[in-house]
């Protein structure tokens, strides 16, 4: 058995409204399936989410505080007063500045933008970064991505003078900053349909509703700022994606083609995963490692040479901030691993002068790693004070659990999946204990198993070139779109093997009634010591097309994988083996049981002499069963079986026999009739020189013949005395299974055929008749 990582959850279904919505489209059901599990539950809605790129924009004069904005902009232009885009540094910060600067200057503004410094400034508006601006010149600010929380600073720019208009996405706190005007889908009140847009979003329908047009160039931008900012991929923020992909695979601008080299991906087949994985890190490492101005610069490159030399910068800040998390990441594992169980509910881990501007990324590899939330703090040496960054896992409200400890944050902010906060160092041990105080009831094994929603149980006979790329229609994917996750089932092994240079990756060639299915597993590489070849798995995957030379194939990439029943490993005639995949396998789930002591020593394993249960003395109901050595009898075997209340997941077998004990022959009724004839024809003879004379005559083991001898001296047949055996004088009729020597001996051959000369498939027939009467282990699939 191998358990799945996840806790997989089949998604309800209408086999009448998916036969609806296939019919009345025109499509595949697997499709209309999975246009129903997106929450499409009628044709029209279903055709709507299909045909989203013919479909048009939303009218920005819709947004609240639009009609206002444009008439104090178009001032501001016509009267050539200096305006100020305040932006953040993050990619949807850094394409919302973009495009709010391209929009501004392609009507004629005087603008320039002004990013804060990460770590010098902090997040959002300020009040130092205002009075610059007003020393400028400045008379108007807009903000993009940022101004809903800015209460104080907006309250010191009017103060100053200033004008501010705000363009954020973010959630309105109770009390609204007093900017001049606020635009924001999520504003209370404001009637625009769809309030999913990321910062970009908004900035582009001010852009459009200021040029009275769909401002198609910039649809790159707002494309790589929607996809980097994880909002959902619905409604208008899907249309930004369509079109801004297809804008940049035609028209890609020099930033964004620049972009793509370095990351070695090609605009004409650009995916949303080459922005979510490719262009938007390299965006966002500039903010984290430094300033966001070289990429903003690099958006706003008028030449191929200076994007290059811009897109080799980000490049080189993500390479260096890639190493920093490696880095980051190592230590506070390690950290963890020093905690006490009871205070890794909730992983709080600190360091001193960690880089603050990846903590959220080493977060994130801790609820990766661990699937538990995790707040990572960089602490300041010099001033004691820490900033933290928060990632949650679902079921589990950080921000919530947060306010429960807010006496000791001076300040947090957040959502339920993530949130920021400072702290001093001093108190960092408090704010542990209680967030896991806290985290006790509400982190039930349930909610720190991750869940995987799986679209559809598919079957091998279904799957063709034509219906994934039919799955195609549903891209791109992202929040609110999730790639389809598929379940196969009772699939065979043809083929598995470790790939990649650390062995990191497993690959598969899968069968079922003829039919194969090629599939990888990235980071499962460790997943190869636990699947027996003859293992029939459960997967859930994606569906993907691999392509090689020119030929084109089905490939699943999996995300989980089970085997439902328990498995057979067989190291009969392979200890060493063995040995070195103990150590893999966790010593609570392990229960190794040997029949004899010096069993320990001739495999080296003294070290876990106290784990080891000799003679099955000890009841154990650890999952994995490893049987070192032969019983003396199938009972004594028998025996460890009985003594469980649930049958094992796996069961290792060595077997390991000592030639001293366990024989490759037993002798028959007519060797022995030969041997008691010779006795009877002799009378006497010398023992040591039979010993000799009879294997060289008859080819015999010389073991064997001694054996027969202990038999005929057990059943007094015959007796010795000084080496010299004789014949007895009218022996009782005795039956050579009266001999214990026999019947021990015969036992033991059979032990030894069944046990270390079976086929696998017999040594596990011989388990099963345990399995029977037992309660086996659940399969996770529910």
């Amino acid at each position: 058995m191998l358990k799945a990582k996840m806790r997989w959850e089949l998604r309800e279904e209408s086999e009448q409204e998916i036969e609806n919505i296939s019919k009345s489209l025109a499509i595949s059901p697997i499709l209309a399936a999975l246009l129903f599990n997106r929450g499409f539950r009628t044709a029209e809605e279903a055709r709507d989410f299909l045909n989203i790129d013919k479909m048009p924009f939303h009218s920005p004069f819709q947004l609240d505080g639009m009609a206002e904005a444009v008439e104090r902009i178009q001032r501001a232009v016509e009267n050539q007063e200096k305006i100020l885009v305040f932006g953040d540094y993050d990619a949807d910060g850094v394409s919302s500045t973009s495009v709010m600067v391209l929009g501004l200057r392609q009507l004629g503004a005087n603008v320039d933008y002004y990013v804060p410094h990460r770590f010098t400034e902090g997040y959002g508006p300020n009040s130092p970064a205002f009075e610059k601006a007003k020393e400028q010149g400045i008379t108007l600010i807009i903000t993009v991505d940022t101004g809903i929380a800015a209460i104080e600073p907006i309250a010191a720019a009017r103060a100053m003078g200033l004008e501010v208009i705000v363009t954020d996405h973010h959630e309105p706190p109770a009390e609204l900053p007093e900017a001049s005007i606020i635009i924001n889908p999520k504003k209370p009140g404001c009637p625009y349909p769809f309030k999913g847009l990321a910062g970009v979003g908004v900035a582009f329908k001010l852009i459009h509703a200021l040029l009275g047009e769909v401002p198609e160039p910039l649809l790159d931008l707002v494309a790589v700022g929607t996809i980097s900012d994880l909002v959902p991929l619905v409604d208008e923020n899907r249309l930004f994606a369509i079109k801004g992909l297809q804008r940049i695979a035609s028209y890609p601008r020099h930033g964004i083609l620049a972009l793509l080299k370095v990351a070695d991906k090609q605009p004409q087949r650009i995916t949303e995963d080459d922005i979510g994985f490719g262009i938007g890190p390299r965006i966002n490492a500039a903010g984290r490692m430094d300033h966001a101005r070289p990429a903003i610069e690099l958006m706003l490159a008028d030449s191929a040479d200076e994007a290059e030399q811009l897109a080799e910068m980000l490049d080189d800040y993500n390479n260096e901030r890639k190493q920093l998390v490696e880095e980051m990441a190592e230590e506070a594992m390690a950290k963890v691993a020093l905690m006490p169980e009871e205070l890794r509910d909730v992983i709080v881990v600190a360091g001193e002068d960690w880089h603050e501007g990846v903590i959220g990324i080493v977060a994130s590899r801790l609820v990766e790693a661990y699937y538990r939330p995790a707040i990572v703090f960089a602490v300041d040496s010099d001033t004691g004070m820490a900033k933290g960054s928060a990632r949650s896992i679902e079921g589990f409200d950080i921000y919530q659990a947060l306010t429960t400890c807010k006496t000791l944050l001076p300040h947090f902010g957040g959502h339920p999946m993530a949130a920021g906060m400072s702290i001093h160092h001093d108190d960092i041990a408090a704010l542990r204990e209680q967030l896991n105080v806290y985290g006790k009831t509400l982190l039930t094994p349930e909610v720190l198993t991750p869940r995987t929603l799986i679209d559809h149980v598919y079957a091998l006979e279904e799957l063709s070139l034509e219906a994934i790329e039919d799955l195609q229609r549903l891209a791109p994917y992202g929040v609110g779109n999730p790639k389809p996750q598929f379940l196969f089932k009772n699939l065979t092994i043809a083929s598995i093997k470790q790939i990649g240079s650390n062995k990191d990756h497993l690959k598969f060639v899968l069968t079922k009634d003829e039919e194969t299915l090629d599939a990888i597993g990235f980071r499962i590489g460790d997943l190869y010591h636990q699947i027996t070849p003859d293992a029939r798995l459960s997967i859930v995957g994606e569906l993907a097309i691999n392509e090689w030379n020119g030929y084109r194939k089905p490939q699943l990439m999996i995300k989980d994988i089970q085997v439902p029943q328990w498995q057979l490993f067989d190291y009969r005639g392979n200890p060493q083996a063995l040995a070195a995949h103990l150590a893999s396998i966790p010593t609570a789930q392990r229960r190794l049981i040997c029949f004899r002591e010096e069993t320990l020593q001739a495999l080296q394993l003294q070290t876990l002499s106290n784990e080891v249960g000799v003679n099955a003395a000890k009841k154990t109901e650890a999952p994995y069963l490893v049987l070192l050595d032969l019983p003396t009898t199938r009972d004594e075997l028998a025996a460890v079986f009985e003594q469980r209340e649930t049958f094992p997941e796996r069961i290792y077998v060595v077997f390991y026999q000592n030639s001293e004990h366990f024989f490759t022959s037993f002798p028959t009724r007519e060797q022995f009739k030969w041997l008691y004839a010779f006795l009877f024809k002799k009378k006497q003879l010398s023992y040591a020189q039979a010993l000799q004379a009879i294997p060289k005559h008859k080819g015999w083991s010389q073991e064997l013949v001694k054996f027969m001898f202990e038999v005929f001296f057990e059943l007094d047949f015959a007796t010795i005395e000084k080496d010299i055996v004789q014949i007895s004088i009218n022996p009782n009729k005795k039956s050579l299974t009266e001999s214990h020597l026999y019947v021990q001996r015969q036992e033991l051959s059979k032990i030894e055929e069944l046990f270390c000369y079976s086929p696998k498939r017999e040594l596990k027939k011989w388990f099963n008749q345990f399995n029977h009467d037992l309660t086996p282990a659940e399969e996770a699939f529910v």
